[in-house]
């Protein structure tokens, strides 16, 4: 396996005001790293043990510049969110491992197909019926509802636990 750098993330989540993306199951995400910006729009997850959805992405030369764009379309951020990822390539080109360090803890995520996913979570110790699907936005609020916080963003940062 390749192993990239050590990488920070800052990801905004935007919506509608009365949150038509998430109720449709949608994703509409702005992410700064390294320099690169980038735009994500995700369709509804496929049901099933893998997360599996219609994803389109591309760049962007400039942040601020996308959300003004997106806020005159209608939309606003609704949920920030952080990260350090160290992604792992496979050389034979399968799939990838990244590990994610957040706020609430650390993730690995597999990236690949099925049974890529399933070989390689097993060679883990990881069953299926332990793979979370979840995305960090539910695995934050579920997070706070269990130690009994206040949700805001999911950020490294003290003063930033309150929505916009």
């Amino acid at each position: 396996m390749e192993t990239g750098a050590r990488v920070f993330e800052a990801n905004t989540v935007f919506d509608t005001p009365d949150l038509r993306l998430r109720q449709a199951r949608e994703l509409l995400r702005l992410r700064e790293c390294g320099g690169m910006v980038t735009m994500t729009w995700k369709g509804p997850p496929a049901e099933g043990p893998h997360k599996s959805r219609e994803e389109v992405e591309t760049t962007a030369g400039d942040a601020a510049a996308v959300r003004r764009l997106w806020e005159r379309l209608g939309y606003q951020a609704v949920f920030r969110y952080e990260k350090y990822r160290t992604t792992f390539h496979e050389a034979s080109g399968g799939g990838e491992a990244v590990i994610d360090e957040t706020p609430i803890g650390c993730f690995i995520e597999l990236e690949g197909s099925a049974p890529w996913i399933d070989e390689n979570a097993l060679r883990m110790g990881y069953a299926a019926d332990e793979y979370i699907t979840g995305s960090y936005a539910t695995l934050y609020f579920d997070d706070c509802k269990r130690r009994g916080c206040a949700a805001g963003h999911m950020t490294f940062e003290k003063g930033e636990e309150t929505r916009d």
